[in-house]
């Protein structure tokens, strides 16, 4: 795919998989993700790519090197730069959390489709990411 145009909320908020790639390029890459009431993407870093997250519908915690939390909600978007470790959990006990995200240089392969955090901690390593 060499573009993406596309209604990238209504994509987001039908999104069910953890994890769906929508776009890569040469150097940025746009996500759609689901989680679960309580799940979380675990504890990462990415050295080399910048994350740009924005929450379509429900309420994150983002925790920053594993000591600064901060809240976001629907309409806000956080921004991780590379280097930073991270961890997004979905702090509903009762909705899934909706958002998007772009890594900026890409960090899964193209047209990569995780339906569950366990297949997508499967096929990738979890922690400390290469990029």
């Amino acid at each position: 795919m060499t573009e993406y145009v596309g209604p990238i909320e209504q994509q987001t908020l039908e999104n069910t998989y953890f994890r769906r790639v929508l776009f890569t390029g040469k150097h940025s890459q746009l996500v759609v993700m689901c989680l679960k009431p309580g799940e979380e993407i675990g504890n990462e870093v990415h050295p080399n790519v910048d994350q740009f997250f924005r929450i379509e519908q429900g309420e994150a915690k983002f925790v920053f090197d594993e000591k600064q939390e901060r809240q976001a909600r629907e309409g806000e978007a956080v921004v991780v730069p590379a280097g930073t470790y991270h961890n997004v959990i979905n702090t509903s006990k009762t909705a899934p959390l909706k958002l998007y995200t772009i890594y900026s240089p890409p960090n899964h392969p193209a047209g990569t489709v995780h339906k569950t955090r366990a297949e997508a901690e499967a096929a990738e390593p979890v922690g400390l990411v290469t990029n």
